[in-house]
């Protein structure tokens, strides 16, 4: 058996999150990057279907894979943090269950990463391309953390994260 190395790159920023905004669907960048320069040649490459995601990954032979995609924010799509009810915002951060959005509950979205990352990938070298929520849900598997850990992370835009499996995941500093 041989190990399965992931990195994972944050999407380039949107004008959503300079606002501070959740993303519709179909967010552009407001500058899109060049990430090829700094990949290794031999990685697979995959991406989120968003948008956003496949203009980060332009330039890449890069798969679309719909394990990357965002969390399903319901309602909250395209609305900014202040527009949201104080009491739904606040059970939406503090239980990892909760869907005041009416869409995917966080700890729906870091199952669908964990199940993702353990029967979607072989071994060998890969990049993905995606979200930060689909990144904390990431580290959150390969650190065995729970749910509620989730918004103790932060990803800024183009941020990469390398996990490696040999048995079990690790996240890997470089």
């Amino acid at each position: 058996m041989k190990p399965t190395h992931l990195t994972l790159i944050c999407h380039a920023r949107t004008e959503a999150q300079r606002v501070g905004r959740f993303a519709q669907d179909d967010e552009p960048l407001r500058d899109p990057p060049s990430v090829l320069a700094q990949l290794s040649t031999t990685a697979r490459c995959l991406t989120a279907p968003e948008h956003r995601t496949r203009q980060t990954a332009e330039g890449l032979a890069a798969t679309v894979e719909n394990g990357l995609r965002d969390c399903d924010l319901g309602s909250w799509k395209g609305m900014a943090l202040k527009q949201l009810d104080e009491q739904q915002l606040q059970a939406w951060l503090s239980d990892p269950y909760a869907t005041p959005h009416g869409g995917e509950s966080i700890a729906a979205l870091c199952q669908r990463v964990a199940h993702w990352m353990d029967s979607g990938l072989g071994e060998g070298e890969w990049v993905a391309i995606t979200h930060p929520f689909v990144i904390r849900a990431a580290m959150l598997h390969g650190l065995g953390a729970p749910f509620e850990a989730f918004h103790r992370i932060d990803v800024p835009p183009l941020a990469r994260v390398r996990l490696s499996h040999y048995g079990q995941w690790r996240v890997v500093l470089a």
